[in-house]
């Protein structure tokens, strides 16, 4: 980022390869439209070009990327709250082929609270580390530790609400990877 932000187009071009992918993934769990999930992730990057001279690097590039993210994302849902009542997925779309343990894991994250979804989200999916999430939500680290053991719980409770003991197990381990991770 400081680099760009020094004039170095090929640092940009890094700093796109590298977070091109995680960026649409991030927003293509989170929107219905491939397409809509697509132009929010290239809008990320022409967010950071329009504010390159006001970067200041208070943490790591990509946290600053997925709070320019969690941004669009949220504006998303207030236009189409406010345009149409098409809802906005929240979980990762289904997959055609995808194995019931997976769908049982989608339809448990939609019963989670708006909150508690995004930091389990921002942990298990984007990977990001609880002082990242931290800085991203302005939040305590110990209030995300706490968040995201309430929410893995929470879910836990969904899976096996459903009667899916073997699903809720090897749903922790796909859950909770980095479960040691402080």
């Amino acid at each position: 980022m400081l680099e760009f932000q020094r004039g170095s187009r090929p640092a940009f071009e890094e700093l796109f390869a590298r977070y091109r992918g995680p960026l649409y993934g991030f927003f293509r769990r989170r929107l219905e439209s491939q397409e809509r999930a697509e132009d929010l992730a290239q809008e990320t990057f022409l967010a950071v070009i329009r504010a390159t001279a006001r970067y200041e690097p208070r943490a790591l590039g990509r946290t600053y990327l997925y709070g320019i993210a969690l941004k669009l994302v949220a504006a998303e849902r207030r236009k189409r709250q406010t345009s149409r009542p098409v809802a906005i997925l929240e979980t990762e779309p289904a997959i055609e082929n995808a194995s019931d343990a997976a769908l049982w894991v989608r339809q448990a994250l939609e019963k989670l609270d708006a909150q508690e979804r995004e930091i389990l989200m921002l942990r298990e999916y984007e990977q990001l580390s609880y002082s990242e999430i931290a800085d991203l939500l302005r939040l305590p680290v110990n209030t995300v530790r706490s968040r995201l053991f309430r929410s893995r719980m929470a879910l836990k409770g969904y899976l096996e609400g459903k009667g899916q003991h073997a699903v809720a197990a090897s749903s922790d381990a796909e859950v909770n990877p980095r479960e040691g991770e402080g």
